[in-house]
């Protein structure tokens, strides 16, 4: 009988726990830390095998096959044993993907994958597509391959996630650009980073499409010197292109078969520049799927955006708060930087992993009036800033920061939320991060 350890006991460790279960695997869960309430209801309930605050190794290193979770990096003793015993250690979206013959589409990038991954789920849904959303996105892939029957899955792929695959190859792969991000765990390499972003179309046939930012320079320059199998389809908004997507006269054009057709940006549900990119990318995938353009056209214009993504939140004594606790590394802040229309009070900080703020200067000394830290410890920002800013001040807590914003905020001005670090410092995940900023805005 085959044998699977799940190392990490969370969202994908316990869905990969319960579809190897069913597939017929003898499953061993083992994490580090304790496993939420939650979980661990999950794995007694299917009577899975499990430990938790300590890996025990001799029932791990005996395994066929190791799933470890995106969050547990390869340099941990544990992982460096099982690569030294020669056994196979995958992502969950590579042990899920060998026991569904649904149509893929896997999208990935350093910033806005979750919302071209929910636009792209919501244009294929409004469609009638039998489709659900997985991945680094709210359920597990595994569990969803375990007890749904979707004929297609959108995926959002972390680097982290693409790290494990093996033979995974989506149909479609989305590139939505790169920068700098989780450069700890790539050794401080940017270019171990974007080899780890590519992995996603390393398995794609002739018969496969990879849609790419065609402004974006990493991508270029890593399409120049390597080869992918898949057809390319660039999307650009300072380019006309042959074939793709492209804005002219404040139309996007999308030109993939013999009937090109064009859609008004001004009537997106989303704008700014990054999320008009998000919106070829997602309309596009759709037209290779021979979605109606008039039910593109709908889904683009009534689509919701992500939480925590410049999310509108109150107004109060016309001073609007914004959350974009998503943002957590530094070109995620630029983007919301440049959408600021009127003089911002910038709350930043957290985790840095491997930030440089300066590419964010030239829009700070035109946008920003204060900064407001959140984090353990703010020395960089503070270094980066002090000259351009004349006004900086730390705080320990979302509740604080907005208190202290709200004072110093005047009639006209944003208060933006925009970390672009990591949360784990102070909160346990973005999603907490925002969470506290808004119950702290009503709190006013």
């Amino acid at each position: 009988m085959k044998k699977l350890v799940v190392l990490g006991g969370g969202e994908s460790g316990v869905g990969t726990a319960v579809l190897a279960q069913q597939k017929g695997f003898q499953v061993f869960v083992s994490d580090k830390n304790k496993i939420k309430k939650k979980y661990k209801n999950v794995l007694l309930h299917h009577c899975i095998q499990f430990e938790e605050e300590k890996h025990t190794v001799a029932q791990i290193v005996d395994a066929t096959v190791v799933m470890k979770s995106p969050g547990i990096p390869d340099k941990v003793a544990i992982v460096q044993q099982l690569i030294a015993k020669q056994v196979p250690v995958v992502s969950e979206i590579e042990f899920a993907s060998q026991f569904t013959k649904a149509m893929l589409i896997g999208i990935t990038g350093s910033n806005g994958k979750t919302t071209t991954t929910m636009l792209t789920h919501h244009i294929l849904q409004k469609a009638g597509m039998n489709v659900s959303m997985a991945g680094n996105i709210g359920d597990s892939f595994a569990m969803k391959v375990c007890k749904d029957h979707y004929s297609t899955y959108v995926l959002e792929l972390s680097s982290f996630q693409l790290d494990g695959i093996a033979n995974f190859a989506p149909h479609i792969a989305i590139m939505t650009n790169i920068s700098p991000d989780h450069l700890d765990r790539y050794e401080y390499k940017f270019e171990n980073y974007i080899a780890s972003k590519f992995r996603i179309t390393k398995n794609q046939t002739a018969n496969d499409f990879l849609i790419y930012d065609a402004d974006d320079k990493e991508i270029n320059n890593w399409l120049k010197k390597h080869k992918t199998k898949a057809q390319l389809l660039p999307f650009s908004v300072t380019k006309k292109l042959a074939k793709g997507a492209f804005i002219e006269n404040n139309k996007i054009h999308i030109q993939i078969n013999t009937e090109p057709y064009t859609m008004s940006i001004a009537t997106l549900a989303l704008q700014g520049k990054h999320n008009v990119k998000n919106t070829m990318a997602a309309a596009m995938a759709a037209t290779l799927l021979r979605v109606r353009k008039d039910t593109i056209r709908e889904s683009l214009e009534d689509f919701e955006g992500a939480a925590h993504r410049l999310e509108n939140v109150l107004k109060i004594n016309d001073v609007q708060y914004i959350n974009d606790s998503k943002a957590t590394n530094v070109n995620a802040t630029y983007y919301a930087l440049e959408t600021m229309k009127t003089s911002t009070v910038w709350i930043v900080g957290g985790v840095d992993k491997g930030n440089d703020y300066f590419e964010l200067m030239s829009l700070v000394r035109e946008k920003v009036k204060a900064i407001i830290c959140l984090g353990v410890d703010n020395h960089k920002i503070i270094d980066t800033f002090h000259d351009v800013v004349d006004l900086i001040v730390e705080t320990a807590g979302a509740d604080e920061a907005v208190k202290v914003a709200y004072k110093i905020a005047k009639k006209g001005d944003v208060v933006l939320l925009s970390p672009a670090c990591a949360s784990f410092d102070l909160f346990e995940n973005y999603e907490d991060r925002g969470n506290q900023f808004k119950e702290a805005v009503r709190a006013l």
